[in-house]
């Protein structure tokens, strides 16, 4: 019988490969939910990867969940004993992986780099290449498609995040709605690629700019 579980979040960290407990993938944990059991048996996800105990570890893909907690067994293999999985846990995974991406930009915002608004997305763009361009999925496509034209124009290829709504967006950035916004090369560029990836192969998302070199 197969140990799904790791050692904790102190152990095994030579080994960056983990077993998903839905599809039986070893998979990076990068693309991957860690969940962990409570006192009372129940199973928490871990999405910072920090939380005490053994962790079953399963794809970060929202079918792939729905289809272990469906199923007879689910955890409960992995951890060997009966357990609770908490009602609507699935939309408790993307909640969480939304209000972590939502917690990057605003320490992005606070420490100086983001970059919000039309002129001045557009301003920083002729300037200096970007981390990432933040474009709201609801937002006026006409608007999108200037700053993504003017981004490849200047730089061939782009990446451009467009899986967060306007109000996502404002919820993480203290405004009622947010549309146009850039996050400046460096520290924040790899912590926003590490969360929004998680996000939107969680979501299962298709905009076509994910990796920008043409503009749909």
């Amino acid at each position: 019988d197969l140990d799904w579980l790791d050692q904790g979040p102190g152990g095994s960290k030579s080994d960056p490969f983990r077993l998903c407990l839905a599809t039986r993938e070893r998979l990076p944990a990068s693309q991957m939910v860690r969940f962990v059991l409570a006192p009372d048996e129940t199973v928490v996800p871990d999405i910072k990867n920090n939380l005490p105990g053994r962790g079953a570890w399963v794809r970060a893909d929202r079918d792939a969940l729905e289809s272990l907690v469906s199923r007879k067994g689910g955890f409960s293999r992995a951890f060997k004993k009966q357990v609770t999985n908490p009602e609507g846990i699935v939309d408790q995974v993307d909640r969480l992986l939304l209000e972590r991406c939502q917690a990057t930009l605003g320490l992005a915002k606070r420490s100086g780099a983001l970059v919000l608004g039309f002129d001045q997305v557009r301003g920083e763009l002729e300037l200096r290449k970007p981390g990432w361009i933040i474009a709201a999925g609801d937002g006026a496509m006409d608007g999108r498609r200037k700053v993504a034209s003017l981004a490849i124009a200047l730089y061939d290829r782009v990446r451009i995040a467009a899986g967060l709504n306007g109000d996502e967006l404002g919820m993480a950035l203290g405004r009622d709605h947010v549309v146009h916004g850039l996050i400046k090369t460096g520290r924040f560029t790899d912590e926003w690629t590490r969360d929004y990836r998680k996000l939107y192969t969680f979501r299962q998302m298709s905009d076509r700019i994910w990796f920008s070199g043409t503009v749909e």
